[in-house]
């Protein structure tokens, strides 16, 4: 475990405490995040994950930017998706894993490419619809938490796992207070 794990475990878990929240200061955190964790996950040839983090970088930008347009003084509001739009994003999210794994455990030296895949591209929707603004995004980032903990414990990444179980309960929450929030009346969009 090195410094640059436990400060990007910081960053994380104060970026997922604020998303739960709704406030749209989450994304400085994030970015300094993602910044540190490619680097992380790089060392621990995760590569799926190191390449995850630029995504984030750039899904984090179009988040903030998002958030600042849609909040009002309640916070910023948030809806579900329609069942047509989960279908959509499950199929397009499996078939996207099955391709990039394949191609990780055929073209690289990395460890676990299939779990790691499913992490990457789970999160990859899970951020997108987190971005959207999507209720459904905390059930994947459950899922991703769930996953994680243990690849990053069987890597000694155990800062980092164990910052994944805390943010396991985080997106518990997150999804608690969103649900709430989503039953205020609005209209799946």
């Amino acid at each position: 475990m090195s410094y640059l794990e436990w400060i990007a475990a910081a960053f994380v878990l104060t970026n997922v405490a604020l998303v739960a929240l709704r406030s749209v200061w989450n994304y400085p955190f994030a970015l300094v995040a993602v910044t540190l964790y490619a680097f992380v996950f790089f060392e621990a040839k995760l590569y799926s994950d190191m390449l995850l983090q630029g995504f984030f970088f750039a899904l984090n930008l179009y988040g903030w930017a998002a958030w600042m347009r849609a909040r009002d003084d309640s916070g910023v509001p948030v809806r579900w998706m329609t069942e047509r739009a989960r279908r959509g994003w499950a199929l397009t999210t499996i078939a996207a894993w099955i391709g990039w794994s394949f191609a990780m455990d055929r073209y690289t030296d990395a460890v676990a490419p299939w779990i790691d895949g499913a992490i990457a591209m789970l999160s990859i929707t899970a951020q997108w619809l987190l971005a959207r603004r999507r209720v459904e995004s905390w059930f994947l980032w459950i899922l991703v938490d769930l996953i994680a903990v243990p690849l990053f414990a069987s890597r000694g990444l155990y800062a980092t796992s164990a910052v994944y179980v805390v943010l396991l309960g985080l997106s518990i929450d997150g999804l608690l207070q969103w649900r709430r929030a989503a039953a205020t009346g609005e209209v799946p969009a």
